[in-house]
């Protein structure tokens, strides 16, 4: 005679239960990972173009302060690499978002005293190494 409670369902069925069981939990971790390694990858991806643009804006800066150059160190140029900076730091994690603002802000004050103060390429350097250790400190970060 067959057990028709609710144990000796579970009994009968016990395997397809565990087998359905381990299969969630594997798709879950799955899905997990994949949202985990896209995310690293925007960010890893973010993270080397944001160095691009600094290692841009770091030469305007040169070239305005030591080399005198007005075509290479125009400091209208470094606005388009400090607005394309502060958009890309927005899909790293903090503090990057925060260090692009503060580099903004910097600029902002900065930009037009470039070339003519040495004030000025002094807090420009600052900002940009403090913004450059923060995306490097992301990247390490990684996993």
């Amino acid at each position: 005679m067959r057990d028709h409670s609710i144990r000796g369902q579970l009994r009968r069925n016990l395997v397809a239960i565990v087998s359905l069981s381990v299969a969630l939990s594997g798709l879950a971790y799955n899905t997990w990972r994949n949202e985990q390694s896209e995310l690293n990858s925007n960010v890893r991806t973010a993270g080397f173009e944001i160095l691009v643009k600094v290692g841009e804006l770091q030469q305007v800066v040169f070239f305005s302060h030591y080399a005198a150059n007005a075509e290479r160190g125009d400091p209208r140029l470094g606005w388009s690499h400090v607005l394309t900076i502060h958009d890309l730091s927005q899909v790293m994690p903090a503090p990057v978002p925060a260090a692009a603002d503060n580099l903004r802000q910097v600029w902002q004050r900065q930009w037009e005293a470039l070339g003519r103060t040495p004030g000025s390429v002094e807090a420009l350097n600052r900002a940009l190494d403090d913004y450059r250790v923060a995306v490097l400190d992301s990247l390490r970060a990684l996993r």
